[in-house]
This record gives structure tokens, C-alpha cells and sequence, in this order.
């Protein structure tokens, strides 16, 4: 490849991250719908999509650092028509300071693409302030503070006062790090752990030592595994109680993780979801797996099937904080507003589901949010307003590997600091209820 085609190559792989970033930061577009709609990256080589995606993902990661150089190298704010031209410096200084990308490369680019999306007096800003990085970058990187810097206060207020300020630490810590490659495998672990090149986590799961293509990996095409983080497969593994074709609801079942480990233990499952393109999605993984569940589109508020359910599991709708790794637009989409918001949704869904369950049921609640009102907060409430049901206490034998996340009422919180050593795993919390 000649260097001007190599140059327009890096050049578009980059617009498209420029294009993305603007969509998430400026329009406030979750980052999954963004990347699953964005048609010029698709188009991309493999190589280039793969590092459009990392740009963006680790400029959102180091949002808070990267924002505070370029503020402390303006005499006066940036207006609202420089837009382009920041989001232009965030990648240029992300690809400085964290990506090991060539400097000439990641200036240029940048200040291309300042003046090809705004105003052209701000390329010469632009070209400046990346410049001075260059200079002073031995200085700026790492940052000793770099954990409170990227986690915005109402966040890190939170996970303090639920987990210490070491944990609460440790948690932001994680959150600057690519989350691992998780797969839950129904049988076989140990073979498909040999043959994969990872390594066995609790009960089910395989971690990959790397990412890449996972399509091309062996065993996808068979449907012998699928991709799911570790903690996230604890839910579904704590129907202990039930035994042969117990007719189990996942509700808010999309895109069916957890319906794939129902039906793999032989339940009779209802995968319920609201969202059309959503549960398209959970019928294409479900065929690739082999695997059958009824699927119901429905809003689960207003659904009347025609029997009540001996397992019901609720992964309800959350702030997903506990997936950060994974979604870090959430610290700059979200705010503690939303967490309201959502637990009003989860009061209604949680009693919805209790209605649900056969006398003798087990319900699991689980949402992947580190927020009490999210977790504790609405069990404790469940508990107060509805005497029909227990908690049912995680016994250790149940969750290797997750022991210590079992709190004194027998329910599970995880959250990314632990198993740090390893690479993590995402915040959930999860309580198993009996009906009396």
C-alpha cells in the first residue's frame, strides 16, 4: 500500500471514531446503538474497525483526564462551534498519551479532521495544543490520579458509601482497563478451555487469554458456547430448588444469555421481552445454539399468560454501572437521575414478577447496577410490602469463585474490582427469593 492510500486508510478509521464519538458525547447516543448503526464502519477493513472502536472506547475511558488538558490549555473555554475541534483533541490525545500511536499521525489526522467537521480557524488550535502534548507528555502520563479523574463524583460517592473507599478505588481503577472476553460453556468446560486458550472461571465459564474475531473461533459455529461475562452467568445458575422441565420466565430476556442457560438445563423457558429487534437477536443466538424457549413479545406490566411459572428470573432494567467496562459512555450518559428513574421501574417489575411465581417459586432478581436502590434497597422494600416472600440465602458451594462477594443476607454483589488480578468482572447484584 503506497503511504498517501495508508494515510487515507488511518484517515477514515479515525472520521469514523470522530463520527461516533460526536454521536455519543454531542447527541448523547448510547455508544452500542451508535456502533451497531454506523454504516461507514462497517465498511471498514477488520484491522481499522478494530482500532476505530478501541479510539473510541478508551477516549471515552479517559474522558475526565483528557478534558482537564485540554482545559488547562485554553485561556478561555472552547464555544459551542468548536465541538468537532474537542472531540478532534480527545482522540488526538488519547492516541498520544494512552494508544502508543504514532505522534505525527494522531496530530494530523486530528487537526484534518477539526477543520473538514468545523469551523477552520480552530485547526490551528487543534495543531497547538497536540503539539504541546507531544512536548509535555512524559509529564501528563500516567496520572497518579487518574481513577478519580475519569469517575464522575455521584458515582464514585456511591461506591464508597456501599463499598469503601478502597474498593470504590479499586472499581474505577478497573474501569480503565478493555473488559475480558467472557464465554459461558454449557458442557465440556475443560476441553473447550484447552482447546480455546483460556481459563476456567466458576461453574461455567471459559475467559479468554485475548479478543479478536469471535465468530472464527472454533466451537462458535456449533453453537458450543456463547459470550457472556462471568458474574452476569451467576443469575441463571441459582435455580437449584428446580428439578427436570420447570416451567422458568426470563423476563427482560434480551438478547438471551440467560435464556441459553435455562434451556440448557432442561427448563421449560418463556423468554419475555418488549423489544422487537431485541428478541430477533435472542432467536438467532437461541438457533445458533440449538437450543428452543418460547418467545414472547409483550410488555411484561400488562402480560397474562395462561400459568404461573415454578422459576422466575428478573434481569431487570438498570443504569448498567456495573458495566463500565464494557459501555464507558455510561459515566458520561448517565447521572444519579436515572437511577431514580430506574428504580421506580424495577419496584413495578419486581412486584409484576412475584405475581408470576407459583406458591413454593423461586424468583431471582439480578440488575447490573453497583447502586443500592437499585439492589438492596429494592429487596428490603419487596420484603416490607409483600410477606409471601423469603429470601433464600447463596450458599458458597453454589458460586465458586464468588464466595466472598455473598453479603450477610445471602444475596451476591460483585463488582469489577473483584477478581482484579484476573481481568474482572462486572457489578451485579443478585438476591434468590422463595414464595411461601
Amino acid at each position: 500500500m503506497s503511504p498517501l492510500n495508508k494515510r487515507n486508510t488511518g484517515l477514515n478509521a479515525r472520521a469514523c471514531a470522530h463520527t461516533i464519538l460526536h454521536e455519543v458525547v454531542d447527541r448523547h447516543r448510547p455508544l452500542d446503538d451508535v456502533l451497531h448503526s454506523d454504516k461507514k464502519l462497517a465498511k471498514l477493513s477488520p484491522r481499522d474497525r478494530a482500532f476505530a472502536r478501541n479510539l473510541v472506547a478508551t477516549t471515552l475511558r479517559r474522558m475526565g483526564q483528557i478534558d482537564t488538558i485540554i482545559d488547562d490549555c485554553l485561556y478561555r473555554p472552547l464555544p459551542p462551534s468548536a465541538a468537532a475541534a474537542r472531540n478532534a483533541l480527545r482522540m488526538g490525545i488519547c492516541q498520544i498519551l494512552f494508544l502508543n500511536t504514532q505522534t505525527h499521525a494522531a496530530v494530523d489526522t486530528s487537526v484534518t479532521l477539526a477543520g473538514q467537521r468545523g469551523p477552520d480557524r480552530f485547526r490551528g488550535l487543534v495543531n497547538g495544543i497536540l503539539r504541546r502534548v507531544v512536548r509535555t507528555a512524559g509529564d501528563m502520563h500516567p496520572s497518579p490520579d487518574a481513577e478519580r479523574a475519569n469517575t464522575p463524583s455521584w458515582l464514585r460517592n456511591s461506591w464508597t458509601e456501599s463499598f469503601g473507599e478502597q474498593v470504590a478505588a479499586g472499581i474505577a481503577r478497573a474501569h480503565l482497563q478493555p473488559p475480558t472476553v467472557d464465554l459461558t460453556v454449557p458442557a465440556d468446560r475443560e476441553t473447550w478451555s484447552e482447546t480455546l486458550g483460556g481459563n476456567v472461571i466458576g461453574k461455567s465459564t471459559v475467559r479468554l487469554a485475548s479478543g479478536g474475531d469471535i465468530m472464527s473461533l472454533p466451537g462458535f459455529d456449533e453453537g458450543a458456547w456463547w459470550v457472556q461475562d462471568a458474574a452476569a452467568a451467576l443469575p441463571a445458575q441459582l435455580f437449584s430448588q428446580l428439578v427436570g422441565d420447570a416451567r422458568v420466565a426470563d423476563l427482560c430476556a434480551a438478547p438471551g444469555g440467560k435464556t441459553a442457560q435455562l434451556a440448557a438445563a432442561g427448563y421449560n423457558v418463556t423468554a419475555l421481552d418488549i423489544e422487537p429487534n431485541r428478541l430477533r437477536t435472542l432467536s438467532e443466538n437461541l438457533r445458533r445454539l440449538r437450543l428452543t424457549a418460547t418467545i414472547v413479545e409483550a410488555d411484561l406490566l400488562s402480560w397474562q399468560p395462561n400459568h404461573l411459572f415454578e422459576g422466575v428470573l428478573l434481569d431487570a432494567p438498570c443504569t448498567g454501572t456495573g458495566t463500565i467496562r464494557r459501555h464507558p459512555d455510561i459515566p458520561i450518559l448517565k447521572s444519579g437521575a436515572d437511577v431514580t428513574r430506574q428504580s421506580n421501574i424495577q419496584r413495578e417489575f419486581l412486584d409484576r414478577a412475584s405475581r408470576l411465581l407459583s406458591p413454593g417459586g423461586t424468583l431471582i432478581y439480578s440488575v447490573c447496577s453497583m447502586e443500592r436502590s437499585e439492589g438492596p434497597d429494592q429487596i428490603d422494600a419487596l420484603l416490607s410490602r409483600n410477606d409471601r416472600l423469603d429470601i433464600e440465602p447463596v450458599r458458597p458451594t453454589e458460586v465458586p469463585g464468588f464466595e466472598a462477594c455473598i453479603d450477610a443476607l445471602g444475596c451476591i454483589r460483585t463488582t469489577p474490582f473483584h477478581m482484579s488480578a484476573a481481568g474482572g468482572v462486572d457489578g451485579f447484584y443478585i438476591a434468590r427469593l422463595l414464595k411461601k
